[in-house]
């Protein structure tokens, strides 16, 4: 049985009981104790002078004072003779509690080599002297000054029937809590994305009115990708959010609840106060109602700690220490890093995006949102598009190389203009083969025309081109076979004999050659 001190006040209803005319058992009633403890009391009160027949005046602060001496000496120590035994087996419950060893395996030791004591004393020796236990004391950290710092921290809640995919779903709740004032918002979501945390913050901001200077999140694994507990590495979308909101990360560590202790115990209180026992309809229903409670229930009970309405403290002291609260809802953007395809895109959230051709084949960043889709090549801004449906595309035709986007792009305008530029009949020749009720499928006899213009120059195809058109022959092969003809009539040129160098190495005189050849023999006859 636990040993319970008995106070000062009970000690005196005791007496005072005796001293009417009580019995030991009635006297201990009237006090709260059993008959034997009262028993002690008395007889300590009469060896103290007590008499039963002197009043209620005889119960002062020295009779009492002597007669709690007489019944618990005061103890040099502070601890009785049990204590005072372990003292001698420390080093032993040291080693024992440093292997591990679980306190009752430890009683039964010490029982077994002849010490006797109460597990509760063993229990108290073993926490103050040998490190068994906890071994530090916990210290309140300060709540800083109103208005800048928030925790916040993902709670499951339970399951809620979600009418879109048919089924039962977890509920998580995102739990905002102001550290000075201990106000709190309450985003619910079935799931833990990145989305789902900036629209509990953008929906946090505007349930505040303003926004912290410091989050102190969680290890969320949208905000946090590698949780190091002196350099953590935020998420490229949660930086891209901290930078549009204009306040500070602070992240809890890995598996310490005191780095957030401010919203640590709200999980359970919003599981056991707002959620269990309730029926939903939808998420929207059970979302519309958790924020009710956090203005009414949650904000206007007396907090524990600071003895203080929440809702009522964060409107006193913290509201107008905010930031601004955002005027315009965040468009959460997409980051990526797709490699440049041979056909010179790369694919965004299914829609493809020109870049410049150099770049096949390479890695590039990208981040889109709602409007625009921006490339980054080695941290430069390489390219510019607008944010185009799935499915769509998004092309430069400067990304092209050249002579290629005209074809790429069935840029039937652009290529007309290029005949134009090699004369007037070439253009209007272009214009003609291009007449038809879709014009990019004749977009080949005008490369054709142009590879004439490049083979027989400009003056010689406009002249065939402004004739074909005279006839009103519209025939690109026909402008070709009257480019050749008019070739073949043209006169040969006169070849032009060319000296090569000086003398030939073996020329002979041409007089040589004149007479007969004659033999000379050995011997001197012919």
């Amino acid at each position: 049985m636990a040993f319970r001190e008995v106070c000062v006040s009970e000690i005196k209803e005791v007496l005072r009981a005796w001293l009417a005319g009580a019995g030991h058992r009635v006297a201990g009633q009237r006090a709260g104790v059993d008959r034997k403890t009262a028993r002690r009391y008395v007889e300590a009160g009469e060896a103290s002078g007590l008499v039963r027949s002197g009043g209620e005046g005889q119960l002062s602060d020295e009779l009492i004072g002597a007669v709690v001496l007489a019944v618990r000496p005061a103890r040099t120590t502070g601890h009785g003779t049990s204590w005072e035994e372990l003292v001698a087996w420390k080093e032993e419950i040291s080693a024992w509690v440093k292997a591990d060893l679980q306190l009752t395996n430890i009683h039964g030791k010490l029982t077994r080599r002849g010490l006797v004591v109460p597990y509760r004393t063993l229990h108290r020796f073993a926490t103050e002297q040998c490190e068994f236990g906890s071994k530090r004391a916990t210290l309140r950290v300060a709540d800083g000054k109103p208005g800048v710092e928030c925790q916040v921290d993902f709670g499951r809640l339970g399951l809620m029937h979600d009418p879109v995919s048919g089924r039962r779903r977890a509920v998580h709740a995102l739990i905002f809590t102001a550290v000075f004032s201990r106000h709190m918002f309450v985003w619910l979501s079935f799931t833990q994305t990145l989305e789902a945390v900036l629209e509990g913050c953008e929906q946090a901001w505007e349930f505040f009115e303003g926004v912290f200077q410091v989050l102190i999140p969680d290890n969320l694994s949208p905000v946090i990708s590698n949780a190091d507990p002196i350099n953590p590495t935020f998420t490229v979308g949660w930086l891209d959010y901290v930078q549009a909101r204009g306040f500070g990360t602070d992240p809890a560590r890995v598996r310490s609840p005191k780095d957030k202790p401010r919203v640590e115990r709200t999980v359970q209180f919003v599981r056991e106060n707002f959620w269990r026992g309730e029926e939903f309809f939808d998420l929207t229903d059970a979302q519309r109602r958790v924020e009710v409670w956090c203005r009414t229930t949650a904000g206007m009970r007396v907090h524990g700690t600071t003895a203080q309405r929440p809702a009522e403290d964060f409107t006193a002291m913290e509201v107008s220490l905010l930031l601004p609260a955002p005027t315009s809802r965040y468009d959460v953007p997409i980051f990526s890093t797709p490699k440049v395809a041979r056909d010179l895109h790369v694919e965004v959230a299914r829609g493809l995006y020109s870049v410049p051709g150099e770049l096949i084949g390479q890695r590039v960043e990208v981040r889109a949102d709602i409007h625009l889709v921006k490339v980054f090549s080695r941290g430069q801004l390489i390219k510019t598009h607008p944010r185009v449906k799935a499915g769509g595309r998004s092309t430069d035709p400067a990304d092209y190389p050249v002579g290629r986007a005209d074809y790429a792009l069935r840029d039937v305008a652009s290529l007309t203009a290029k005949a134009t530029a090699a004369g007037p009949s070439v253009g209007v020749y272009a214009v003609r083969l291009l007449d038809v009720p879709l014009p990019w499928t004749s977009m080949r006899t005008v490369y054709k025309l142009l590879g004439l213009v490049r083979s027989y120059g400009p003056a010689k195809v406009d002249a065939a081109c402004a004739r074909a058109l005279e006839l009103d022959v519209v025939d690109v092969m026909k402008v070709a076979r009257m480019l050749e003809q008019a070739r073949e009539r043209e006169p040969l040129p006169t070849p032009t004999a060319k000296v090569v160098g000086g003398p030939a190495r073996f020329a002979r005189d041409p007089e040589e050659f004149s007479g007969q050849l004659t033999l000379g023999l050995q011997d001197g006859t012919s």
